[in-house]
């Protein structure tokens, strides 16, 4: 592909730099999704939190999404991400590493569980954002599907052992102690990021002149809203990140007081949607091949959708069986659909843009989580925390379905080349 001129020079295959962005992501996400069971269990056990502060402290961790998005996206296109990465890998460490020190001369309060969470989803912010331009740069885009697959598999590996993991600690250890675990896995990603050899990696596009931040971040919104497959790709995904952090907000709660589950147990049942995600991510490439990308995503999309409503039909006991398989299915359908999607945006957005880009399907995708927090606890205070856990499902459900009145609504493929015409900088090959 060509950008400003020049041709890029392709990385190599996937090798020594692949394995150590893979392992230390995989890590990574093993100390976060402890941390996203340990946190609503300090919540619930140790400050008897209601609805409203579980939604309060799911929220938290999105808000800045909103807030730095559009910011984040600009800056990493004017930036080495490499670098990007390891000082989010750092500060995540140290604000995270603030809950055990609190816990253990007694000050830990509610409020500061939700600034630590605020402060962590600013980390994520830039990591994330600068994550998704650099995975190019380590992998051709012949192996971009395989190896999204390959990390989104092990992601969904972590996130299985991740609850099971957290939930205990927490019967072991003290909860907050628990955490530690998520500061060592930061480390360990800044180390796997440091140890990589820079000569091996692609190189990034050609930076145009550096301007002002405020038209680099509108032109990357007036992109997304202007092509139909981004705009569609990230309207869904903003509908499915409200739905699924609304019910996410309250399962905790309603599984350690509805469903009687101890900590250990929650951990376990909240897993089966990471095993269901790591089928989707497996299975992935195989659905593209077998139906073509469009075809995947229709399908995945309606495997992950309708099943939700199973997780607010559970009752105690037997019940729970419920809450296992809706998970599974959502999880298979979301992660599978997340590959498929990834590696389409990579292969459909110039490279001088995807920062950009990216930043602003982000701001769509996850400015609405924050919210989503805030709504699920006022109406679990309200309507009841079963109640808004079928309505937040549902909602899920139906814009699953969307999938049939979108750009991929028919045929096999999406476009397989970059857009043409959408940067003032880029010059089609």
């Amino acid at each position: 592909m060509s950008v400003l001129g020049k041709t890029l020079t392709p990385p190599p295959g996937p090798g020594h730099n692949f394995r150590l962005l893979w392992a230390g992501e995989g890590i990574s996400v093993l100390g976060s999704m402890t941390t996203t069971v340990v946190f609503p269990l300090i919540a619930v056990t140790r400050f008897d939190a209601g609805p409203l502060w579980m939604g309060v402290l799911a929220g938290a961790i999105w808000l800045p999404w909103l807030v730095l998005g559009l910011v984040a996206g600009a800056w990493v296109d004017r930036s080495d991400p490499r670098q990007v990465m390891m000082r989010a890998d750092l500060a995540s460490a140290a604000i995270v590493g603030s809950v055990p020190v609190a816990w253990a001369f007694d000050v830990l309060t509610l409020p500061h569980l939700v600034v630590t969470a605020l402060g962590l989803g600013c980390c994520t912010v830039f990591f994330r954002t600068a994550y998704a331009t650099f995975v190019p740069r380590v992998v051709a885009s012949d192996d971009l599907e395989r190896a999204n697959a390959r990390i989104y598999g092990t992601e969904s590996a972590m996130q299985i052992a991740g609850p099971g993991i957290g939930g205990l600690l927490v019967q072991l250890l003290s909860a907050a102690y628990a955490v530690v675990l998520d500061v060592v896995t930061f480390l360990a990603s800044w180390w796997c990021l440091a140890r990589m050899r820079t000569e091996e990696l692609g190189a990034g596009p050609e930076r145009a002149p550096r301007e002002p931040l405020g038209p680099q971040i509108r032109e990357g919104v007036a992109i997304v809203v202007r092509d139909p497959y981004l705009r569609f790709i990230s309207i869904l995904g903003s509908v499915g990140n409200f739905a699924l952090t609304g019910y996410g907000a309250l399962m905790v709660l309603f599984m350690v007081r509805d469903l009687d589950l101890a900590p250990g147990s929650v951990g376990f049942v909240l897993a089966a949607g990471s095993v269901g995600g790591l089928l989707g991510a497996t299975l992935a490439t195989r659905a593209t091949r077998w139906w073509g990308d469009a075809g995947a995503l229709r399908w995945l999309q309606v495997i992950g959708g309708p099943p939700a409503l199973l997780i607010g039909l559970a009752w105690p006991g037997a019940g729970v069986l419920l809450v296992v398989v809706g998970s599974f299915f959502v999880g298979l359908g979301v992660v599978g659909a997340n590959v498929v999607r990834a590696s389409f945006r990579v292969r459909y957005t110039p490279a001088e843009l995807l920062g950009r880009t990216m930043a602003t399907s982000s701001v769509l995708n996850f400015g609405t989580m924050p919210l989503a927090g805030l709504v699920a606890g006022l109406l679990g205070s309200w309507i009841g925390v079963r109640e808004t856990i079928l309505l937040m499902a549902a909602v899920h459900a139906m814009g699953s379905l969307a999938v049939f009145v979108g750009p991929y609504a028919r045929g096999r493929d999406l476009p397989d080349q970059p857009m043409k015409g959408r940067a003032r900088h880029h010059q089609p090959a």
